[in-house]
């Protein structure tokens, strides 16, 4: 059997999955009640209102340089190098120059009212694949190497990294009672902005990962900066290969 190396302190609240982890009844029906009525929808409104005021799906349009026809699937081309702003990019942070041009008051990244307006956004491009192109230019490779070694970096006093969960080893064993998945087959880069049960909030996926770095006691990486992006674009491209179409907002424990 191969050895799994990880952290003591990791290992020993590891354990593989069986009938003691399993949801009872009520609670697997909870969740699909909450599944068919999905707080986030609200969350998703409210966005709608604030995208209407920087404009429509047109404006947004414009302002990438694409047909609106054809802008569910640039929706689903992000994380992407945008020459406007010079960098690669998450949604938010397109949506967050657009208010800069017209001089409305930007929404911070972490804001509540920025993850509401991006799940909106976001939505606009459910059911379509992603499609990023990781060989594009030389701004979206680095991006990506970049998300790679992000992701396998082993940080912080525990020396872990987002792989210590993560990796082919540990797939389905239990952590703090939920199976550790498979990021590309859960379709993880593609569910998210999605509603918390556990943090009755609606969170985004850089959000999710500055959670994940806090609980394993890592220092926290800004949501927005390279190095966030970049995990965003490694963990998007994983369920771009297992071929996971967009559905937001999703549902989370």
């Amino acid at each position: 059997m191969k050895k799994i190396l990880l952290p003591f302190a990791i290992m020993a609240t590891m354990a593989y999955s069986g009938e003691q982890f399993a949801m009872s009844d009520a609670d697997r029906a909870m969740y699909a009640e909450i599944l068919e009525n999905n707080p986030a929808d609200i969350f998703v409104e409210e966005g709608s209102e604030f995208f209407e005021e920087i404009g429509d799906e047109e404006a947004l349009a414009k302002f990438l340089g694409v047909s609106e026809k054809d802008l569910p699937k640039y929706i689903a081309s992000f994380p992407r190098y945008i020459k406007k702003l010079g960098n690669v990019v998450g949604v938010d942070q397109v949506l967050q120059a657009m208010q800069i041009e017209q001089g409305k008051k930007r929404f911070k990244l972490k804001s509540e009212n920025m993850f509401s307006m991006l799940a909106y956004v976001k939505s606009l491009a459910n059911d379509e694949q992603f499609n990023i192109d990781i060989t594009a230019d030389r701004h979206i490779k680095a991006s990506y190497a970049l998300g790679k070694k992000t992701f396998e970096t082993k940080r912080g006093g525990r020396g872990l990294s987002c792989l210590s969960c993560h990796s082919k080893d540990v797939i389905g064993m239990i952590l703090r009672t939920q199976p550790l998945p498979d990021l590309g087959e859960a379709g993880t880069g593609a569910t998210w902005p999605a509603y918390r049960m556990t943090k009755s909030s609606l969170r985004t996926l850089q959000r999710r990962f500055q959670g994940c770095m806090k609980n394993a006691l890592l220092a926290v990486i800004p949501i927005g900066s390279k190095e966030m992006v970049g995990l965003e674009v490694y963990i998007s491209k994983m369920s771009q290969n297992s071929k996971k179409a967009l559905a937001i907002p999703g549902l989370k424990r």
